[in-house]
């Protein structure tokens, strides 16, 4: 595993499971899996509806809680105050764990004020329910605010990210401001087999065209947080660390977006 430093001096593993649309059984045994293979971060969310059986998972690897990264998220509509304050320690208690390693705002959301979201996330970090705080789906501008609002508390910014939509005006941002960009759906939702391009590249290189993806996103310090539920799957995207990417593909992978974004919510704030 490599890892990038978070602005509080943690490591934060590259490489991470994500958990949208695992439940039940499929999740508990896909993050067990995972963790046999050798990831170490979790990425999950209130939405997701699998705190439990991501717990249950982790209790069955057997691995210690201090080797794991994880992650959760607050739903938009939970961003006041005492939401957050409360949300924060019901997400310890269904993950079964006594912090996060970070805690993000899922969405952001125009109604209440960031100010008062910021205060609390701020305090759940001060009392060691969290060891950082992040934000997800916030564009340069929502950045721009909670910076101003708190210089320093905005660890990562998680946000739909892959060739397709490579966001680098807001990579470059954020790595200038000391944030970690986390790309979710780093594979396309599955596009990135069918185009071309990748195609090619991937018969060209003898790798397949998710591990092209992944690793493309990795040498930027772009954390990938991809999902997966099979055992070769999950392998297969671990596959990462030992061998380098060629210049052609970054090249060629530079070059491929479209702003293809495929996760726009109705309230969702791209414009901001």
């Amino acid at each position: 595993m490599k890892y990038v430093k978070l602005n509080s001096g943690d490591q934060m593993p590259l490489l991470g499971l994500g958990t949208w649309q695992l439940r039940g059984q499929e999740c508990t045994a896909s993050v067990k899996e995972a963790i046999d293979i050798g990831y170490n971060h979790i990425d999950t969310a209130d939405g997701y509806d699998n705190h439990q059986t991501v717990a249950k998972g982790i209790k069955e690897s057997g691995v210690n809680r201090e080797d794991l990264f994880i992650t959760s998220k607050i739903k938009p509509e939970n961003l006041h105050y005492e939401d957050i304050k409360a949300d924060a320690q019901r997400f310890l208690d269904e993950l079964g764990i006594e912090y996060l390693d970070l805690i993000l705002i899922h969405w952001p959301n125009k109604d209440i004020p960031l100010k008062e979201s910021l205060k609390a996330l701020k305090e759940v970090k001060d009392e060691g329910l969290a060891r950082n705080i992040g934000v997800s789906n916030f564009t340069i501008n929502h950045l721009k605010d909670a910076m101003e609002i708190e210089p320093d508390l905005v660890a990562v910014n998680q946000v739909e990210f892959h060739p397709t939509l490579y966001q680098k005006e807001l990579l470059d941002f954020c790595q200038e401001n000391g944030i970690v960009l986390t790309a979710y759906s780093p594979l396309a939702r599955g596009e990135v087999f069918e185009n071309e391009v990748i195609k090619e590249l991937a018969e060209k290189y003898e790798k397949s065209a998710s591990k092209l993806a992944l690793k493309w996103l990795i040498e930027k310090d772009v954390v990938a947080i991809p999902k997966a539920s099979s055992r070769e799957h999950l392998e297969a995207n671990f596959d990462l660390f030992d061998w380098e990417l060629p210049g052609e593909v970054e090249d060629k992978m530079n070059q491929l977006n479209q702003n293809n974004r495929l996760i726009d919510p109705d309230w969702g704030e791209f414009d901001y």
